[in-house]
């Protein structure tokens, strides 16, 4: 196994034990290895959006939007992290394309709901 795979291995399982801090640290090590890697660039932006840091979150689903554009999960999370800067309008537009890219998901239709 690479130490890429390992790195993002030990940031999942920081992630998974609650330890999101501890889990930017890897997942930063593995980024920098193979920053085209749409799940390190996901679990990165979840660690971060889990400690607050919203604009640091905002950069790694922006990111992951660039690599997989039609990943209706990265919207709805960078609509998360935009509707906690403040940015209702953005956000709701992410949320709108979250919900046309998987129809039906509840969390999705009640942002759109909510703003």
């Amino acid at each position: 196994m690479s130490e890429t795979y390992d790195l993002f291995q030990q940031g999942k399982s920081h992630l998974k034990k609650g330890r999101p801090a501890q889990a930017t640290v890897a997942l930063e090590k593995a980024k920098r290895r193979e920053p085209d890697k749409a799940s390190i660039r996901e679990a990165l932006g979840i660690a971060y959006f889990r400690i607050h840091r919203w604009q640091e979150a905002e950069s790694e689903f922006r990111a992951m939007l660039e690599i997989a554009p039609a990943d209706d999960y990265a919207h709805y999370v960078l609509g998360r992290c935009l509707e906690k800067q403040g940015r209702d309008h953005e956000a709701n537009g992410h949320y709108k394309l979250a919900n046309s890219l998987r129809p039906g998901k509840p969390d999705y239709e009640s942002r759109i709901r909510d703003l």
